[in-house]
């Protein structure tokens, strides 16, 4: 079974919207390479939940997407469409991270699939 194992918040100012969640809830952040992009960590592993990432906002990244951790991208895919979701956008490398691909449901709403590869490049 595939479960959501993280989430992007996108954000037209994300250091005010970094800020917001640390005093809120508590999170911590740390940039994730050359991108604006920041890694939330939003509790300890040995509690329930899932940690995420704050985004600037961009034509890619537009409203909150949850990201579902899969065995098989193309074949996660390839269920996808058989079952009425629409790819928004092809299979692409995140380095040292994996595959990862964004798709929309058939009632509209997008969400991500990450296949783990450290040798995604």
């Amino acid at each position: 079974m595939d479960r959501v194992g993280h989430f992007t918040i996108p954000s037209d100012n994300p250091d005010k919207l970094r800020d917001f969640y640390s005093k809120t809830f508590g999170w911590s952040f740390e940039k994730w390479g050359e991108y604006e992009y920041w890694s939330a960590t939003t509790g300890p592993k040995e509690k329930p939940g899932i940690d995420g990432a704050i985004s600037r906002k961009s034509a890619f990244a537009t409203e909150m997407v949850n990201t579902i951790n899969v065995e098989n991208l193309d074949d996660s895919i390839k269920k996808v469409q058989e079952f009425g979701g629409e790819v928004l956008f092809p299979k692409m490398p995140i380095p040292t991270i994996g595959w990862v691909t964004y798709f929309k449901d058939p009632d509209g709403n997008r969400f991500g699939m990450l296949e783990s590869d450290p040798n995604a490049a």
